[in-house]
């Protein structure tokens, strides 16, 4: 799943630009845990933007604190 994918990119612009990163870790993440568990990497990114929309966020200070 790349990030520079037009979905992607869709996603991105709905998050503020202090939330950006978080939402390109939480793609990342989720990405590679879809792809452990089931053999494929998949995401759907409205759903992970509306989840760092919501307040999600890591749980150690390496992104709250940019």
């Amino acid at each position: 799943m790349p990030l520079d994918s037009p979905k992607y990119r869709e996603a991105e612009d709905r998050v503020p630009e202090h939330l950006k990163p978080v939402l390109q870790r939480l793609t990342q993440e989720y990405e590679y845990h879809t792809a452990v568990r089931y053999g494929k990497g998949y995401v759907a990114y409205q759903v992970l933007a509306d989840l760092v929309l919501a307040g999600w966020h890591p749980t150690d200070e390496t992104l709250r604190t940019q």
